[in-house]
């Protein structure tokens, strides 16, 4: 892709998302409640003070102007304050992004060390014993709910055997630094991991094994067995690549994922990520943490959509972008 065909690209999504923004904003202002609601029990706050709240962050303005205002301030790089803790959106993000970059970079890398040999095994022994109990286990790990899998995982290795942490981030006043801290993280990410990557696991070595085997199927494949070429050969320097096309744009999805964070996975854990900001803020009507948020995952799935397209470039040469 040329650098004129990248910059069209980048401006050429500039319209979508604001369309994806407008969208947004709408849908969250209309929402039931407001951030105001969660003083409305409090005898403590005066319907003067509730007035000045709603003043002071623009809710008394018509949605229109509030959108205007929000879209204008966001050009500029303002992402507003947190209605639930005072504190810019920014930073409210940036604290929160490190620990599910850690523990979705950490998923999806387990997710592609195991998908990829468990697809590429699965279709070279197409319609074997060995297919069948992968398959099996593939639906197996797409259809249980993450929630469940979490709890159990919870009720086994803390509860009962004692050997990980339930949740949390790190063990408090126990993590120092160097190997001890390392090791006590690495406790706490395990189930998360875990239960995040096995879904993507599943999902991975399904789209592969599909697309692997009708590349197998292909002339250019038999010619190859035709010139003495061996399965494993035939596999890694002719068909994978090919086959690798339409997982390549599962996997960017995914790792778009890895800025929207894991809203169930880090509740059920405590992990203080994006996700779980994600909950807090809307429990709390927190609309300024909401649309920074939903705005940051569509900007990072468009970009993972166009790095899916450069892609695709480096895995087959015949494509190419005017």
């Amino acid at each position: 892709m040329s650098p004129a065909m990248l910059l069209r690209r980048l401006l050429g999504a500039v319209p979508l998302l604001l369309a994806i923004s407008l969208l947004l904003f709408t849908i969250v202002h209309l929402a039931p409640g407001g951030p105001t609601d969660v003083y409305a029990d409090n005898p403590s706050v005066t319907p003067q003070a509730l007035a000045q709240i709603r003043i002071a962050y623009g809710l008394d303005q018509p949605l229109p102007v509030q959108y205007l205002r929000w879209v204008g301030a966001m050009a500029r790089g303002v992402w507003g304050y947190s209605i639930r803790t005072g504190r810019p959106v920014t930073t409210e993000i940036a604290e929160r992004l490190p620990a599910s970059l850690l523990l979705g970079g950490t998923a999806l890398a387990l997710s592609a060390l195991v998908a990829l040999p468990v697809g590429i095994l699965s279709a070279a022994l197409r319609r074997s014993a060995v297919d069948r109990a992968l398959t099996l286990l593939s639906f197996a790990g797409i259809s249980i709910p993450v929630f469940w899998l979490a709890l159990m995982l919870q009720l086994l290795f803390s509860i009962r055997w004692g050997l990980l942490p339930a949740a949390g981030y790190e063990t408090f006043g126990d993590a120092g630094a160097g190997d001890a801290g390392l090791l006590d993280r690495l406790r706490h990410l395990a189930m998360p991991a875990a239960v995040l990557s096995l879904a993507t696991i599943a999902t991975w070595s399904r789209f592969l094994r599909s697309s692997l085997v009708d590349a197998l199927q292909q002339d250019y494949v038999r010619t190859a067995y035709a010139k003495g070429h061996s399965t494993a050969g035939v596999i890694i320097h002719h068909a994978l690549r090919n086959a690798l096309i339409p997982v390549v744009t599962i996997i960017s999805l995914d790792l778009a994922s890895l800025i929207s964070g894991a809203i169930i996975t880090e509740t059920v854990f405590a992990w203080p990520g994006i996700g779980r900001l994600f909950v807090e803020s809307m429990d709390a009507r927190d609309y300024p943490v909401l649309m920074g948020l939903m705005m940051l995952g569509s900007v990072a799935l468009v970009l993972a959509n166009l790095g899916a397209d450069l892609v695709y470039t480096v895995i087959d040469p015949r494509i190419r972008y005017e």
